[in-house]
């Protein structure tokens, strides 16, 4: 199991965990061929773009600035980790528990 995840972030190990309990034959297939390692990473890397771009798309569209931030940090802080969570969560549903 170590192995299979060398190299994966977040994101490939939660898709990880969520195949390894919902769909174990296609974890050990892969496994076998050799390609669960590469999965995973290009698992991670889908979900860690995506997040990036919803991320910029979403404060964009909210206003929330480089301006907001120097005014009012708190407030900016408060805003980017409220997009930060909806984003994970859309993260989460699209890409990892599928």
């Amino acid at each position: 199991m170590k192995d299979d995840l060398k190299g994966v972030g977040i994101w490939g190990q939660s898709h990880y965990q969520h195949l390894n309990e919902h769909r174990p034959t296609t974890v050990n297939v892969m496994r076998m061929n050799g390609t669960l390692n590469s999965y995973l990473r290009e698992i991670d890397e889908q979900a860690d773009e995506m997040c990036f771009l919803l991320v910029k798309q979403l404060a964009r569209q909210e206003g929330i600035t480089e301006d907001l931030k120097r005014r009012d940090q708190m407030a900016w802080v408060g805003a980017m980790n409220n997009i930060r969570n909806r984003v994970n969560e859309t993260v989460l549903n699209a890409v990892i528990f599928v």
